[in-house]
């Protein structure tokens, strides 16, 4: 029976992984810690609060003593560490918090498992990181996984900064790591902070759906339950110190998106299309904006047999369903 310690299980992608790996597996011992911040959503989680293989904690990885304290009495076999700041926004208003946690936290993780771990055999420590850390592209190429990191904001620096120490405890300590690098999630649960989230709470509501700049930024778009999959695939069958990028092949400007919300929403909500078009509000780009984020996944794919398998349109409304039911 696996022990497996996940971080940042009341997030958006954390409270998908945890009810996916605590159903599928019900031999294996899932303990979710989380500090249930501001974007923590515990209630998403509630279907499976009383599992028998399920335990929650409310404990902050920036705290080492009792983070080590409980990796110690749990003996956990591996760690899935998702938990962090990842608002890029609010990383460019506090970049020390962003610091404290993606960085310090993650080094908290590590220190605790290289002491305690006295035999690495069988186990795992599994860091999901993002695209952000390779930086920006212009209109042509892809992110692979040799791709020089050049972070432009301070939420991708921590995150690069975080990898980096995985990779560094992995040279010199041996830690049996695992990390991936995915691009822009979408799905139910998704913090009300997120641009999908707000331009479906602006159409709810009525209000200005604020785009940045000119709208052409691009990004790849992957569905939440997609990068659950692929999660499970590196977990179990992924190659011990080898990195895996995880896109959806869904690239499309902040626009194009926008447009499409409007599309699908409208035809839910009977609102006129016209009218939630002109909703759309162009505001002061963000600092340092990158202007494309695009994922070669080939490596996944060809390794460990992982695609994308929900269609962009379909799961984009089964999101939007969601928000205006909630």
């Amino acid at each position: 029976m696996k022990n497996i310690l996940i971080t940042g299980g009341a997030g958006f992608i954390g409270s998908h992984v945890v009810n996916f790996f605590v159903n599928k597996y019900s031999h294996y011992k899932i303990t979710n810690i989380d500090s249930l911040t501001y974007a923590s959503n515990y209630s998403f989680l509630s279907s499976i609060d009383k599992k028998e293989n399920y335990v929650f904690y409310d404990l902050d990885i920036r705290d080492s003593n009792k983070l080590e304290e409980l990796i110690k009495k749990e003996n956990y076999d591996s760690i899935i560490h998702l938990a962090a700041e990842s608002h890029v926004d609010n990383s460019i208003k506090n970049p020390t918090l962003f610091a404290e946690t993606n960085i310090l936290g993650t080094i908290n993780l590590l220190n605790s498992v290289n002491k305690i771990w006295k035999s690495k055999e069988g186990k795992r420590f599994y860091h999901i990181s993002t695209d952000e850390v390779y930086g920006t592209l212009g209109a042509t190429g892809s992110f692979k996984e040799t791709t020089p990191y050049d972070p432009r904001s301070p939420y991708s620096a921590s995150k690069a900064s975080s990898d980096h120490f995985v990779r560094s405890y992995y040279h010199t300590y041996e830690i049996p790591i695992l990390i991936s690098n995915c691009s822009n999630n979408f799905g139910p649960n998704q913090h009300k902070e997120k641009l999908i989230p707000v331009v479906i709470n602006s159409i709810i509501n009525n209000k200005k759906i604020p785009v940045y700049g000119n709208g052409l930024n691009i990004r790849d778009w992957l569905y939440v339950q997609d990068h659950v999959n692929a999660i499970d695939k590196i977990f179990h069958d992924g190659s011990i110190g080898e990195t895996y990028n995880i896109g959806g092949g869904n690239e499309l400007t902040n626009l194009e998106l926008i447009k499409n919300i409007i599309k699908i929403s409208a035809s839910l909500t009977k609102k006129s299309e016209s009218s939630l078009n002109e909703l759309i509000e162009y505001v002061s780009d963000r600092k340092g904006h990158d202007y494309r984020y695009s994922i070669d996944y080939s490596k996944i794919s060809n390794f460990l047999n992982w695609k994308p398998k929900f269609e962009f349109e379909t799961a984009l409304e089964q999101t939007i369903k969601w928000y205006l039911h909630k």
